[in-house]
């Protein structure tokens, strides 16, 4: 198993990262068969294969994702990716 942790700085407020990371949840939805649910400030998420959480707050995001067998050989791709779309996401 694969452990991917990622964190970012921002300076968008509390609740447009929120909105931002929901975007975001919305498209691994759509694109990957994602189900994602709130849990406070807490973004879950959770596919075969992978699941993890995204956890919003007022001047940080942090993106933890566990990846099974199968996506651990992908583990390098994945997390290049999730950093270029955190970035791009939070930029002001």
């Amino acid at each position: 198993m694969t452990r991917i942790t990622i964190e970012r700085s921002h300076n968008l407020g509390i609740e447009e990262a929120r909105q931002r990371a929901q975007v975001l949840a919305d498209r691994l939805s759509s694109q990957y068969d994602v189900r994602c649910s709130w849990n406070g400030d807490c973004l879950e998420f959770k596919r075969s294969g992978a699941d993890g959480r995204i956890e919003v707050g007022d001047d940080s995001v942090r993106v933890e994702l566990k990846l099974g067998l199968l996506l651990s050989a992908l583990g390098s791709t994945i997390r290049r990716e999730i950093e270029n779309t955190l970035d791009k996401s939070l930029q002001a």
